[in-house]
């Protein structure tokens, strides 16, 4: 299992949270979504997964949940 912990700018609410999570999971291997939302700042996004996500597939689920973007990330 690989967990990465992403910095999301972008999100404001329980909306963002919510349209985050769904999106991520729908990824192909996601096990679990977590985060921490800090509105108007970098939101902390945790992914499990069975093995290493391709970077391309997160900001594509991002961009999709509502135009999110990673400003960083930490494995």
């Amino acid at each position: 299992m690989t967990t990465t912990t992403y910095a999301v700018t972008g999100m404001t609410c329980e909306h963002c949270v919510h349209a985050v999570t769904s999106e991520l999971s729908d990824i192909d291997g996601v096990c679990a979504v977590t985060v921490d939302l800090v509105p108007g700042g970098s939101s902390r996004v945790t992914v499990a997964s069975d093995a290493p996500l391709p970077a391309d597939a997160v900001s594509a689920a991002l961009d999709e949940a509502g135009g999110y973007q990673i400003s960083g990330r930490s494995d």
